[in-house]
């Protein structure tokens, strides 16, 4: 079993910046020797490549009107994409990734999930979304 966590997001904008510190912090990790970790950014049609030979993606940004502020959520892959605006800023990219995925997988589709992070980021919602995307890339449900 191969498993990702794409940490998105753009380090220097406030409240969009919670993957990054995500991947910062899991890369101080030492992770299951099946898990990888994808300093995603802003790459976004380009993080098509990181499905391929993966059992399971897991992605870490930051989410708007999903919860409440400061709660790190678990979303599958088609209610983010469902309830991300349909419009061409930032979180129509990963929406649009999300969406796309099913039908450029070759081989069978991975499990996809978003660990959403709603607000800026304080150290322990980055300690929560990291440990939280670990969990989530080992397999582990009920979350």
């Amino acid at each position: 079993m191969t498993a990702r966590i794409i940490c998105v997001g753009n380090r220097f904008v406030d409240g969009d910046d919670i993957g990054p510190q995500v991947y910062d912090r899991l890369s101080l990790m030492a992770l299951p020797p099946d898990v990888d970790i994808v300093d995603g950014g802003l790459l976004g049609l380009n993080l098509l490549r990181f499905a391929e030979g993966a059992d399971r993606l897991v992605f870490v940004d930051s989410v708007f009107g999903f919860g409440r502020e400061g709660e790190v959520l678990v979303l599958d892959a088609m209610e983010a994409a469902d309830g991300m605006a349909a419009s061409y800023g930032h979180s129509c990219g990963l929406a649009y990734l999300l969406r796309v995925l099913p039908e450029v997988c070759e081989g069978g589709m991975p499990q996809v999930l978003l660990v959403g992070v709603e607000g800026s980021a304080t150290e322990p919602m980055i300690s929560r979304a990291a440990d939280l995307s670990i969990k989530l890339a080992e397999g582990e449900k009920g979350l």
